[in-house]
């Protein structure tokens, strides 16, 4: 079940118009635009490459670029440091220093951002086995996921970004970092953007979902109008010419000479007539869109 959260009322977190950023001889984002509402949870998803992290950078103020960018009202190229006052960066929980102490770490985090809370920070690791004194490398990868999320946890951010948070821990420990995000951070205040291409762990958490392909957005849409717009048909062997009629967006074989198709806006009593109908999962999407079928 996906996350259900009441719209905001508020303006738009993020504004994005005609972004261009080229490194060399390579195009990250090309003439990329979006939008962001206050009150979501948006998964920015693509392959290696495809433009998730320079989109975050130019959010973020740290990397120049062309094109229009408002996050949070304000130019993150121009008002960077009053921008950093509301928002909260986290990357790959896994690369915490092997030789910081549970104090020293939240010391640190304390000292850097305005709106950390030392007393709910302390209150998360209540419920643990994080000691002051225990060394990353003492820990295990569950404790430094608690460690890291007592760190998110007590910052009040409008904006948390998280870059590939959960690369390289184990599954268990990546669905139990964005479980504890969702009941135990998560608001209608509060918006988190998400880039990861391990879809299917972060799907049921999303309200909305961009794909990003060579620096272009392919998909933009809520969560709750995908199961309404995208219909998979498992084809019945003599129907496979007649579904191809209609033009799948995309069309791909299974064992025992089933097709599926994936159709996009396609009348729902046209498509029952072919064969076993499903709403298709984020990550069938998403394999779509990268294939180019579509954009």
């Amino acid at each position: 079940m996906n996350a259900q959260v009441a719209p905001s009322s508020q303006a738009s977190v993020v504004r994005a118009r005609g972004l261009r950023k080229v490194y060399k001889n390579k195009v990250a984002l090309d003439g990329t635009s979006f939008e962001i509402p206050a009150g979501r949870i948006v998964g920015l998803i693509g392959p290696n490459g495809a433009g998730k992290t320079t989109a975050l950078k130019a959010m973020l103020g740290l990397t120049p670029f062309d094109g229009e960018m408002s996050v949070l009202g304000r130019d993150p190229r121009t008002q960077r440091d009053d921008l950093m006052q509301d928002v909260c960066f986290i990357a790959d929980v896994a690369v915490l220093p092997r030789w910081i102490k549970v104090k020293e770490a939240i010391e640190f985090v304390a000292g850097v951002h305005p709106r950390f809370d030392m007393a709910r920070c302390e209150r998360f690791l209540a419920g643990t086995q994080l000691k002051p004194n225990l060394k990353v490398r003492e820990m295990s990868k569950g404790m430094i996921v608690q460690l890291h999320l007592a760190l998110v946890m007590a910052i009040d951010a409008k904006l948390l970004v998280l870059d590939e948070p959960t690369l390289g821990l184990d599954i268990l420990y990546r669905k139990q970092f964005y479980q504890r995000l969702l009941e135990d951070y998560f608001d209608e205040e509060k918006t988190i953007i998400v880039t990861t291409h391990q879809v299917e762990e972060i799907e049921h958490i999303l309200t909305d979902v961009l794909f990003i392909r060579d620096g272009r957005i392919t998909l933009d849409a809520s969560m709750d109008t995908l199961g309404e717009r995208y219909v998979e048909v498992l084809v019945d062997a003599g129907q496979v010419e007649a579904a191809r009629a209609l033009k799948p967006v995309d069309e791909r074989a299974l064992p025992f000479g089933k097709t599926v198709m994936l159709f996009d806006g396609m009348p729902f009593d046209r498509l029952e007539t072919l064969g076993e109908t499903r709403t298709p999962g984020l990550a069938d999407l998403f394999v779509a869109t990268m294939k180019g079928t579509y954009a």
